[in-house]
């Protein structure tokens, strides 16, 4: 059966800081100081991103097909910005590892999808897998997203956050590699989480011409 957790706060007082904002990152895009799709802006930190270690992309591989081939490839993104709650969309601009559209991609060729076009979010978590179930859980429940998935290549689990409320998820389950688990929209498409995962030892495939 799955674990149920508690959604972790960060309570540490926080250092002096400088609050960024869309704008100004969009202007530091137009002077060549970040480049497009390399950071994060998250509650008006800019996050550089790292590059993928092979089981994160390994990951985010296998969680980017399960869901096309439940949705279709119409409504899945990868990698890609998405609006948030008003009140943290100007100091905020996240850019999870997949997310499920509620309409078709051909909806958003100009507009990013706000917090009710999406039926799922996900993040791949290795070495950021606290700040995925903390800051970026704390972001997505205050924007009321649906349901927000965490897939922990490390400690190879998935943890499912629902019922956003007051800031916070209400309900937050932690399946392991062989438990199995649906997304609120597809209810009937249950899945293995180990399926989500990358293999433990490197597959061999057969050489021979079938």
């Amino acid at each position: 059966m799955p674990q149920s957790l508690q959604q972790p706060t960060e309570n540490a007082p926080a250092p002096f800081r400088i609050v960024w904002t869309r704008d100004d990152c969009e202007r530091f895009e137009k002077e060549g100081l970040l480049i497009a799709g390399k950071y994060e802006l998250v509650e008006g930190e800019i996050i550089r991103k790292m590059p993928q270690n092979r089981p994160h992309s390994a990951g985010v591989s296998r969680l980017f097909a399960l869901c096309i081939s439940i949705f279709s490839m119409d409504f899945v993104q990868t990698q890609a910005g998405i609006n948030v709650s008003p009140e943290d969309n100007p100091t905020s601009f996240p850019e999870p590892d997949v997310f499920v559209l509620n309409r078709s991609i051909a909806h958003f060729l100009v507009d990013y999808p706000t917090p009710t076009d999406l039926a799922l979010v996900a993040e791949v978590s290795d070495s950021t897998l606290a700040f995925d179930l903390s800051t970026k859980a704390g972001l997505y429940a205050r924007a009321g997203i649906v349901e927000y998935w965490v897939l922990d290549v490390v400690g190879r689990a998935l943890t499912v956050h629902r019922e956003p409320r007051e800031g916070r998820y209400q309900s937050v389950l932690r399946y392991a590699a062989d438990e199995s688990v649906a997304t609120l929209a597809k209810p009937a498409e249950r899945v293995i989480v180990s399926a989500l995962l990358p293999p433990l030892a490197p597959v061999e495939i057969s050489e021979e011409v079938i």
